[in-house]
């Protein structure tokens, strides 16, 4: 049992214990992405849908972001080391079944049990940070190489996929977790320290049980709309069930006693402003990977390898910015790095809707990738640090839960949203230019229920028939992806707006880092850092 006692003001191996952690970011963030340019060769391989393809990467976002809250909590309670170790065991366990996955079915199963893991090492890397960098200085550059690695995960995932599935199966893409798992918890054994609350109160079953069905239901909801009909029954009571549990867990934590999520800390706006942020970021990353790696694939034709290199200017552009907004945040301040961003970010998206069948890479792909990476390498790093500013160090687990699972809510959010706006409006529009070619009408059903087989699909009708098919398979694509750029751009303008009118113009907290808008005055120890277990 651990006791509350002022640490030392700078930890001795403080850089090395950041590289431990930002390797283990770096697994758990990557394979958000990863499986995206394995797509199509999934589809095949496994006959899935359209549905089942967003399921693959929606089951591990949607559990991570689900149980960010709990996790962090949970480490918080007995220990963020001990809570990230187990979570890499697990994520490992989980790996080694989705590699050899037989069935659709078996390998959404296993990315939700790696969800469960991520969820576990994610909110114990950034609650450590605050631990081992005292200095403001030292730990706003920590957070920006955190929150840096994080989005530069994300982006390189189709990477690494593609260079995995140009020589290996598909299933390699999760076997690479296993040795890169050994390394993170063997480093993290000898480097990483121990801390926790000292004062975390009592478990919060309620609030746990009601946020994770709540986020799980909505965007279950969301991925399976287009299916069911978005005005049909299932859907109306599923965002009806969602928005129940929803507003119970927010009723019920503002009345709890030891609350899972302390409500009223959003009553801080630039809290509010910055959550808001980070999760409209997201949104856009998540559901621009995964339409752009379709485009690559299905519609230009590209292989996995190539496709995923093509996202390399997002990520290398994202990485470089990530740690250069915090410098840029001392001279510029908060408020304009973030707000700007995010509207640098919407330029981008807006311009990514006019894309066509035929648009040049270089001159077109790659300027709309360049404005979305600037904008939301500039505004990630600076809302993240705003979040945890805004806490004492002792809920440093909670300020980094609520960051991460505005991340993967954001993400989970915007492969659900952005791929069922998508689907819609590919399904609608290629029903519209394929009912002239009197195409036969289960044959269109199918068609309409993955890109992937209506290319296959296409390509093996009729001579006459089928370039007509294949082109009109591109443009209700394209139709669908255009819509989906307007709603992520629509998202960042609305948290640009937000940063502007909440966030402050320089983010200074105050002496002790309390969190100013709680209403609560908190014990001197509750307000200093959580103790270190050797």
């Amino acid at each position: 049992m651990s006791t509350a006692h002022a640490p030392e003001t700078t930890h001795p191996h403080r850089w090395w214990v950041l590289a431990v952690l930002c390797l283990s970011v770096l697994l758990v963030a990557i394979d958000n992405t990863i499986v995206n340019v394995a797509l199509p060769t999934m589809s095949a391989e496994l006959n899935t849908t359209t549905s089942q393809l967003q399921w693959i990467v929606d089951a591990y976002s949607m559990v991570f972001a689900g149980l960010l809250l709990v996790a962090g909590n949970i480490g918080d309670r007995i220990g963020r080391h001990r809570v990230l170790q187990a979570g890499l065991v697990l994520f490992a366990a989980a790996s080694l079944v989705a590699a050899w996955a037989g069935s659709a079915h078996s390998l959404i199963g296993a990315r939700g049990v790696m969800g469960v893991a991520a969820a576990m090492v994610y909110p114990s890397t950034l609650a450590t940070v605050p631990q081992v960098f005292r200095d403001r200085q030292e730990r706003a550059i920590a957070i920006g190489v955190w929150a840096g690695v994080s989005g530069l995960a994300i982006a390189l995932g189709p990477v690494a996929g593609g260079a995995l599935l140009r020589h290996f199966w598909w299933g390699s893409i999760f076997l690479v977790n296993v040795p890169v798992i050994v390394i993170a918890l063997i480093a993290g054994a000898l480097l990483v320290p121990e801390s926790r609350d000292p004062e975390p109160g009592r478990f919060d079953l309620v609030g746990a049980v009601t946020s994770t069905l709540g986020i799980g239901l909505l965007v279950w909801t969301i991925i399976e709309a287009p299916g069911h009909g978005w005005a049909s029954r299932t859907s109306v009571l599923g965002f009806v069930g969602a928005a129940l549990l929803l507003t119970l867990f927010v009723v019920w934590e503002v009345r709890s006693q030891s609350p899972l999520l302390e409500i009223r800390f959003f009553r801080n706006p630039r809290f509010s402003a910055a959550s808001a942020t980070t999760a409209m970021a997201f949104f856009g990353l998540f559901g621009f990977i995964f339409m752009i790696t379709l485009y690559f694939q299905i519609v230009i034709g590209w292989d996995a390898l190539t496709a995923g290199l093509a996202t390399l200017p997002y990520a290398l552009i994202m990485g470089a910015m990530s740690p250069l907004a915090m410098v840029l945040t001392s001279r510029l301040g908060t408020k304009l790095l973030v707000g700007g961003g995010m509207a640098v970010s919407a330029a981008g998206f807006l311009l990514a809707s006019r894309a066509q069948t035929d648009s040049p890479y270089w001159t077109f792909i790659v300027p709309c990738m360049a404005l979305m990476a600037a904008g939301m390498g500039l505004a990630t790093g600076p809302a993240t640090d705003a979040i945890l500013a805004a806490l004492p160090a002792a809920k440093s687990g909670v300020g980094s839960a609520v960051n991460d699972t505005t991340r993967e809510v954001g993400g989970a959010l915007g492969v659900a949203v952005v791929g069922s706006v998508m689907s819609s409006w590919y399904a609608d529009r290629l029903t519209e230019l394929w009912t002239p070619l009197q195409v036969p009408r289960d044959v269109l059903g199918a068609a309409k229920d993955s890109v992937g087989a209506a290319m296959s699909i296409s390509k093996q009708l009729p001579a006459a028939v089928s370039s007509p098919a294949i082109s009109a398979v591109g443009d209700a694509f394209m139709e669908g992806l255009r819509v989906g750029c307007y709603v992520v751009a629509a998202a960042c303008l609305l948290a640009s707006i937000a940063a502007f009118l909440f966030l402050p113009a320089h983010d200074r907290p105050d002496h002790e880092g309390r969190h100013t808008g709680h209403p609560q005055a908190r014990t001197p120890q509750s307000d200093r850092p959580a103790a270190a277990d050797g």
